[in-house]
């Protein structure tokens, strides 16, 4: 006799027997409940799509086709009843815009259900891949006082009256009543004070909440999502690559390996919604195809020179193809940039790496041609960039200079404490984290 609690997902039969597919969430695949005379038509009619049941019964070897095993049950109790003329998830697919609609029930899909186990997956195997490696986890904070990116593209944080807040004699708001005494706001990266950790304790990675307020309205750009953020000290730029693309692969083999029916699910998903797209539109690779081609392909390294000679010779750039032309040295590459590298030129992952500084965050390492910086960003298909990251410029005088004006230099005094005190040279990188289960999932 076994026990076996869960939500119904479809229900047929006859008069003598009826088929119960149910699921407990903890796997893509149903189990079916055959119940026979034994149970009553009254707790039958109470069992539809959506509604939640215990099952006792006997698990045997299945006499139909769809599935190895079945349960016989003996008894069910009927948990909690969904209304079958309300309940919006009858067993069909449904699109994503619909599902948006319905945030609140989407865990109860196929779809979300695979995506949220895999992203489960995920979060155990950084965690697995840094601790097997020596790195220790911290918590930065979420609140701070700091711009990391410097864009100024954050969320701001306040405890002051919003109708009428303090003013100063030049009559702005006197952010000195506020709760912390100084402007604050939501982290856009734990990168900076990462990097305090790794100059005392050697190697080590947050994995947390990361907030930007850009109003980016694309696929690409979120206002709230996760970061994995390493920093290795005494690590320069090949280290930080070479570490970037150890992760990377680990990651997707992790997947494939402990991960597939999800997988499969995911990639049959996929290759359906690909089949109504636009010819030019659609993906090369199914969804396992793209998890291969990161774990059995070495990295192609170029810098951003070489790619930039590349696009700009490209056929594409040269018939205008391109929604962003690639015209003069200096240019950031867009998404449909780094997919041509990836997908077209090199038929593999990419790290592109001495990107201009001019187009740099302000803590990333001048190199000797003073125009460039030790930066890197890792190259997928579908996607384009994964990671970005650099080794850190350590050297006071020229941080200083990277840095714009004397109030950001007054904000970061405890940033450059370091490179005062014991000053080595170290790397670091981000993943985001919802970008990896983008590429994960499809």
């Amino acid at each position: 006799m076994i026990n076996i609690k869960g939500w119904v997902r479809t229900k047929r039969g006859s008069k003598n027997v009826s088929f119960i597919s149910l699921n407990d969430g903890s796997t893509i695949n149903n189990i079916q409940i055959v119940a026979e005379n034994n149970i009553s038509e009254d707790t039958l009619k109470l069992i539809n799509t959506g509604s939640s049941i215990s099952v006792k019964g006997k698990l045997v070897n299945s006499k139909g086709s769809g599935q190895t095993v079945e349960v016989i049950a003996e008894s069910i109790d009927v948990l909690g009843l969904a209304d079958p003329d309300e309940y919006p998830l009858q067993p069909k697919k449904h699109s994503l815009e619909f599902l948006r609609e319905k945030a609140h029930l989407r865990f109860r899909t196929n779809t979300f259900g695979a995506v949220f186990r895999i992203r489960h997956a995920m979060t155990y195997a950084i965690h697995e891949f840094f601790n097997n490696k020596g790195f220790l986890n911290i918590h930065t904070p979420i609140i701070t006082g700091s711009d990391c990116e410097g864009a100024g593209e954050m969320f701001a944080i306040s405890t002051l009256d919003k109708i009428n807040p303090p003013l100063t004699e030049q009559g702005v708001i006197d952010y000195s009543k506020d709760f912390f005494g100084k402007e604050t706001n939501l982290t856009v990266s734990g990168q900076l004070e990462a990097e305090m950790a790794a100059l005392a304790l050697g190697k080590v990675y947050t994995f947390g909440p990361t907030f930007r307020a850009e109003n980016s309205n694309t696929s690409r750009h979120l206002a709230e999502f996760w970061m994995i953020e390493p920093e290795v000290a005494f690590a320069d730029l090949n280290e930080n690559m070479n570490l970037a693309q150890e992760m990377l692969q680990y990651l997707c083999s992790y997947a494939l390996n402990n991960c597939m029916d999800d997988i499969q699910f995911l990639d049959k998903r996929l290759h359906e919604e690909e089949k109504h797209k636009k010819k030019e539109e659609r993906q090369e690779m199914g969804l396992i195809d793209k998890l291969k081609f990161v774990v059995e392909n070495d990295f192609e390294r170029i810098t951003y020179t070489e790619a930039y000679e590349i696009l700009r010779n490209s056929k594409p750039n040269k018939k205008k193809k391109f929604q962003y032309p690639i015209e003069q040295w200096g240019a950031d590459f867009q998404s449909e940039h780094e997919r041509y590298l990836v997908e077209k030129k090199f038929k593999k992952p990419v790290i592109i790496s001495d990107y201009p500084k001019d187009i740099k965050a302000f803590y990333m390492r001048l190199n000797d041609d003073g125009r460039t910086v030790s930066a890197m960003d890792v190259l997928v298909p579908g996607i384009g960039e994964i990671i970005g990251g650099s080794q850190r410029e350590e050297r006071l005088d020229i941080l200083d200079s990277r840095i714009q004006s004397q109030r950001i230099i007054n904000e970061l005094s405890w940033y450059r404490d370091f490179r005062k005190y014991g000053t080595v040279p170290h790397a670091g990188f981000g993943l985001g984290f919802e970008r990896l289960i983008s590429y994960i999932t499809g």
